[in-house]
């Protein structure tokens, strides 16, 4: 009954909290449900890793024979299959039965490293040039002004623009529903605007609207959702139409996201795109109802020119104009699937930054935004705090303005209109395409009627105010293109690293509000407004900045060669001659510090290329720090022991492959073996790498300090043996850093009987300092890449 009590609780406070955002600011308009039922009817559409063949050269079976014999071993029918990546495939299976046991039958296959269900996505969406600027009636594009008191969450694009307005080489791909090629803000590069023509993934023809898809037509035929659909459209299954309406008009997603993207700018029409040169790649993999992840992941990898297939080993066509960057404004709840991560990971192993929006869905950030390695963008008002419907966690890069309407009951009734709204492009058709427009400060459509400042030319037409975390992703991919633009050989982990390093830090204070609201959770859903905190736990590092991201990306690339292998005194040659300026610049200096706690010497330290002897114990820290022609820094460590050496920085600028996880603290314990006397004394000295911390806890077999059977050690390091020989005749000296417990280093010490005492060696048996001496030798075991 406890337990029973317990989750009651739980679903009353979550209830009464939606109730409260309704009535606070306005939440949204949700786009796809909140839990995805698998159907166990139809088809069952299920995403497979198989395990490399194992056959013998030459003679590796075909995807489709694999497969086949895969059903055949679990007794399932096949109904069709398409390969994402060489051993990544979604298979389509007659349901026969549910679909955990379905997964359960594939999971026990020895060639099947993994078996998941192909979930879904959806769009993030809720909702001179003359509607940029602020007028009397309408706030402009505020968001891409200055950050000022007022608007502190603004990304000072116009100051950007000033270094660059991004490079006519570069692409930006946007997976979503496809773009309007007719509108005069955007229209095809054959048509005087930036659009390539793209491609359609949408698989399934009821979320394709019945278009030709796969196909090389990324154009938006609309995606509203009627009655029927709810009941013919599988995908379906889960949404809802609001009440008193007659259907879901089309969003126009794409089309909104590629305007923040590249509007055709300083064309005296419409708004400003963040970017004005860069070519905007839209692929159409989201639809009715949403998208598979099986169509959106073959996207990302299309995009990023990658191959990839279609139905039935059908292999997609090769990508012409392959994207550096890649924009994602859809999700889904839940943690990052593996297949997701896996698609990421070859993505991004090219150099490509892929952002992603966290969610509308006051919660923990959704998939994709939460994988390893994605930009997730969290929602900003324009005070800089949270706004009430984005998803926010530790996950997050950074926030980004995502629109806010606090007045919407007001405007209901003809009041004033929501100025803090997103403007960007659109299509005013509320099922399929009709005149092309913007979106506005105010919501109007066939069954509210028209409030002021408002028109409605038929009514198939319906203009609506522009929220969600969908209109944040963008600004910070167009963001990351001003960087490339002036930085080509930043890959996707130095992007979103300089991307944080350019943030501002999130206010305190909410402007203009009387009571201040709460400081955000930590990745436990929300339901209103809050207050970031400046931990990068709840919206990411800061708000996104620009300006501030350019000053970044000027900044040189250190780059360091190593050595192939290591031995203690080897004199080891570290080379910088990969270093790389911003463009239009130069590198002027390098310089080579001691950066640790070893005594070191380095020889040639004021030119590229430095000497250095590897240490017979300990690890050493080598600072490298390259200096360009403007005064411009960056710097790059390496950590050396007697066996290794490594470095985070690439061996050369413009190295794509690297990794956003910081690297482990080490520690390290010198000497590492040794001998003592009963009753004397060993000094120790610990030193770390990767930490700025440096101190330490000393232990004796596991024990902090030690004790008198195994003797004690000072916070300095300084071990007294006792006066007895203890059990076994030697202890272990361990050093465990206060930054992170789980790294330590130790020594292995041997105490003997001083001369003439007669040997010895027994000692009580301390069961307290033997499990301590096993829980150490335990750590020290799994820590297989500590260091002596």
């Amino acid at each position: 009954m406890r337990r029973f009590a317990w989750t009651l609780l739980l679903l009353a406070a979550a209830a009464a909290a939606a109730t409260a955002v309704i009535n606070v600011e306005r939440n949204p308009v949700r786009r796809h449900p909140h839990a995805s039922a698998a159907s166990s009817v139809g088809l069952q559409h299920i995403i497979v890793k198989l395990r490399p063949a194992g056959a013998a050269p030459g003679a590796v079976p075909e995807t489709r024979a694999r497969l086949a014999a895969l059903a055949a071993r679990t007794g399932l029918v096949l109904d069709g299959y398409r390969t994402i990546t060489t051993d990544l495939h979604v298979v389509h299976v007659a349901a026969g039965e549910s679909l955990s046991e379905t997964l359960a039958r594939l999971r026990a296959d020895p060639e099947v490293r993994y078996a998941e269900p192909d979930q879904r996505r959806f769009i993030h969406t809720v909702p001179n040039d003359p509607l940029y600027a602020a007028t009397g009636s309408s706030s402009g594009q505020w968001y891409l002004m200055p950050s000022s008191a007022v608007t502190p969450s603004a990304v000072d694009a116009q100051t950007a623009w000033n270094t660059t307005t991004g490079a006519a080489s570069l692409v930006i791909a946007d997976i979503d529903t496809g773009v309007r090629f007719d509108h005069p803000d955007l229209l095809s590069v054959g048509s005087g605007g930036r659009l390539l023509p793209g491609y359609c993934f949408i698989t399934e023809a009821s979320v394709a609207n019945n278009t030709t898809c796969p196909g090389p037509d990324a154009s938006d035929p609309g995606d509203w959702v009627t009655q029927a659909d709810l009941t013919s459209v599988p995908t379906c299954n889960g949404t809802q139409i609001p009440n008193g309406e007659p259907y879901i008009p089309s969003s126009w997603h794409g089309t909104r996201v590629a305007g923040v993207l590249g509007a055709l700018t300083n064309n005296d029409l419409g708004i400003a795109g963040i970017t004005w040169n860069p070519l905007i790649l839209p692929v159409r993999a989201v639809g009715v109802c949403g998208g598979e992840d099986s169509d959106i992941m073959s996207g990302v990898l299309w995009a990023a020119g990658i191959s990839t297939g279609l139905p039935d080993g059908v292999a997609a066509p090769a990508n012409p104009n392959p994207a550096r960057i890649i924009n994602l404004s859809l999700g889904g709840t839940g943690s990052c699937p593996p297949y997701w991560q896996d698609v990421i990971n070859e993505v991004t192993a090219l150099g490509v930054l892929i952002v992603a929006s966290a969610g509308n869905e006051s919660g923990p950030i959704d998939a994709p935004a939460n994988c390893t390695g994605v930009a997730g963008v969290v929602g900003l008002r324009q005070a800089g705090t949270k706004v009430g419907y984005s998803s926010l966690g530790p996950q997050a890069a950074l926030g980004a303005p995502a629109g806010n309407c606090v007045n919407e009951v007001t405007n209901a009734s003809g009041g004033p209109p929501c100025l803090d709204s997103i403007i960007t492009t659109t299509n005013l058709g509320a099922q399929g395409p009709d005149a092309n427009d913007y979106t506005g400060q105010y919501l109007c459509d066939s069954s509210t009627g028209s409030y002021p400042g408002c028109t409605l030319a038929n009514s198939n037409q319906y203009r609506t105010y522009n929220l969600g975390t969908s209109f944040s992703a963008p600004q910070v991919a167009g963001i990351g293109a001003l960087m490339l633009a002036v930085n080509g050989k930043l890959n996707s982990c130095q992007l979103i690293a300089r991307l944080q390093e350019g943030a501002l830090p999130f206010p305190q204070s909410s402007v203009g509000e009387t009571t201040q609201p709460p400081m955000c959770p930590n990745a436990e859903p929300g339901t209103l407004e809050c207050i970031c905190t400046n931990d990068g736990q709840t919206c990411g590092a800061g708000m996104a900045s620009a300006s501030g991201a350019l000053s970044a990306a000027l900044r040189p690339i250190a780059a360091v060669a190593l050595p192939a292998s290591v031995s203690a005194g080897q004199v080891l040659q570290l080379s910088a001659t990969g270093s790389a300026a911003a463009t239009n610049h130069t590198l002027a200096t390098f310089g080579w510090t001691n950066a640790g706690g070893l005594n070191l010497a380095i020889q040639n330290a004021s030119t590229a290329t430095a000497s250095v002897t590897a240490p017979s114990c300990g690890l050493a820290t080598v600072a490298l720090t390259v200096t360009d022609n403007a005064g411009l820094e960056d710097t790059a460590t390496v950590v050396i022991s007697p066996t290794s050496v490594t470095s985070t920085a690439p061996a050369s600028a413009g190295q794509t492959a690297c990794s956003v996880t910081p690297p482990a603290v080490e520690v390290a314990v010198c000497p590492a073996s040794g001998s003592v006397q009963a009753g004397g004394t060993q000094s120790f000295a610990a030193t770390l790498a990767n930490t700025s911390d440096t101190s330490v806890t000393w232990q004796v077999n596991g024990v902090d300090g030690g004790n008198a059977t195994v003797g004690t050690i000072s916070s300095s390091g300084v071990y007294t043996a006792p006066a007895s020989v203890p059990m076994g005749g030697s202890v272990t000296v361990t050093a465990v850093s206060a930054a992170d417990d789980s790294a330590l280093g130790s020594a292995q010490l041997s105490v003997t009987a001083p001369p003439g005492s007669g040997g010895g060696g027994g000692g009580s048996l301390d069961w307290l300092t033997l499990l301590g001496a096993a829980s150490a030798l335990a750590r020290w075991r799994a820590r297989s890449g500590a260091r002596p």
